[in-house]
């Protein structure tokens, strides 16, 4: 299954799971941002990151160069809870 695949299919469950006033709020909330121009500002898909140091769940600090240094890197992003 592709990735576009995949997130149709979370979409489509989605709306059986979540309420439709919740699943309405949700919309405009996203299209606000997406009017706002915030996305003119944020990086691309293949755009290059700058270079960065977080913390991993261990409270210990990683840096994107020595990740790169080790090969490629997929960064991802958990949202938390709604």
């Amino acid at each position: 299954m592709s990735l576009a695949e995949r997130l149709d299919s979370i979409r489509a469950g989605a709306a059986t799971r979540v309420p439709a006033e919740q699943r309405a709020l949700m919309s405009r909330a996203t299209e606000e941002l997406r009017n706002s121009g915030i996305l003119d500002g944020v990086i691309k898909p293949g755009d290059r990151l700058p270079a960065f140091s977080l913390a991993n769940a261990q409270g210990a600090t990683v840096r994107s160069e020595a990740l790169m240094a080790q090969g490629p890197l997929v960064l991802t992003v958990f949202r938390g809870s709604w």
